[in-house]
């Protein structure tokens, strides 16, 4: 008998306890911990890093009032009162690439051991937390793992394992292991759109000798990327057969399409392609990917004379889909608007590049137009 299931089975966000990368350090005093999260992130800031710590301040009085301060210089500054929970801090941590936890107080899902002889009980009385060590880090110079920690990691010797003065180390060692966790990136072809100006599906147009959602599809596929098709209609066959993405988010267009690809995998990152862009070619959408900055929202192309970005040339972090659901729940549903207020990397294009095809009209002229060039190159290589 099939086990009953209550609730949707959804794709989940992989997260570790308290965010999607996280690691925590532990081992020394707290100020020692504090400085060395200082000290690296000071030297990787093309990442988004956020500091989870505990106060050791007693009889505190709670805080009634949640304080914004907003300076000058754009720096923001929240003190609020709210008590420790997985679940809220996995949402305000999914904006970081890589959390640091203070691993005195609260575990992770990896670890940083710093070995500081006067902490052994502390590492002792925490082994149980101490499950995935990345590095070792000696606050003295003869200092070795203690006891414990040789018992219950047998391989100790092939853990890595730097003084605490390698600052540099250390960061490249950290460095490397937020590059690890960069999401893969897959492609959606938006097709399924209302083509009311055109009159037809847009996505079934020939420009190229096929029709363009094909074209786009391939274009995807030849830089690697597995690829879907977002469409509106429910088929009978399966999603994996047609490697459709059926929209889940109804009558919301791309918005949609792009919320829906989010559902289906929430842990990758998609490359957002739409089917009226015929002069989109290869070389295109591998300056994207050349230019991909995982620690942004995420990376759009922008025409050299457009005001904003385009949104559906454009790659979304799996970070933008709470952002996206935001908006949403504000009542919009533009992805340009999101893009436009968020951290997001911009690569400029010529305008000819990403023109957009809307009318029958500009349909057979620009069809005329690919048709010269075409046979412009031809004649070239003759």
């Amino acid at each position: 008998m099939a086990k009953y299931q209550k609730h949707t089975n959804l794709s989940r966000r992989k997260n570790g306890i308290f965010a999607p990368n996280e690691i925590s350090i532990l081992g020394a005093k707290c100020s020692v911990i504090s400085d060395l999260v200082f000290q690296v992130s000071k030297r990787i800031s093309n990442y988004n890093f956020a500091y989870f710590d505990a106060s050791h301040a007693k009889n505190v009085e709670e805080n009634l009032l949640t304080d914004f301060t907003f300076h000058h210089d754009g720096n923001l500054n929240i003190t609020t009162s709210s008590p420790v929970n997985k679940y809220v801090q996995r949402i305000q941590f999914t904006q970081f690439n890589f959390v640091f936890i203070n691993g005195n107080h609260y575990p992770g899902e990896k670890q940083i051991v710093l070995l500081d002889p006067e902490k052994e009980a502390s590492i002792k009385k925490r082994i149980d937390q101490i499950s995935e060590i990345q590095f070792f880090v000696k606050l003295t110079q003869e200092i070795e793992p203690f006891q414990c920690l040789k018992d219950t990691f047998p391989n100790w010797r092939e853990i890595p394992c730097y003084q605490i003065n390698d600052v540099e180390k250390i960061t490249n060692h950290i460095s490397k292991l937020i590059s690890e966790t960069v999401p893969t990136i897959k492609g959606l072809v938006l097709t399924g759109g209302k083509s009311t100006r055109m009159g037809t599906d847009k996505s079934e147009l020939n420009y190229h000798g096929k029709p363009q959602k094909l074209v786009v599809k391939e274009l995807l596929e030849n830089v690697g990327l597995k690829t879907y098709y977002s469409v509106q209609r429910n088929n009978a066959n399966t999603d994996e057969i047609l490697e459709e993405i059926h929209d889940t988010f109804f009558n919301l267009g791309p918005f949609g399409g792009i919320c829906s690809a989010f559902q289906k995998d929430p842990n990758s990152a998609w490359m957002v392609l739409a089917t009226d862009l015929p002069f989109v070619d290869e070389h295109l959408v591998k300056l994207l990917l050349e230019k991909r900055n995982p620690a942004k929202v995420a990376t759009a192309i922008k025409g050299k004379g457009k005001q904003f970005p385009e949104p559906l040339i454009t790659i979304y972090e799996p970070k933008a889909y709470p952002v996206l659901l935001q908006y949403l729940a504000q009542g919009y549903s533009c992805p340009r608007k999101m893009l436009i207020n968020s951290e997001v990397e911009i690569v400029e294009v010529d305008d000819d590049l990403i023109r957009n095809i809307n009318t029958p009209e500009e349909f057979q002229a620009v069809k005329k137009e690919i048709k010269k060039g075409t046979e412009r190159s031809r004649s070239d290589i003759n």
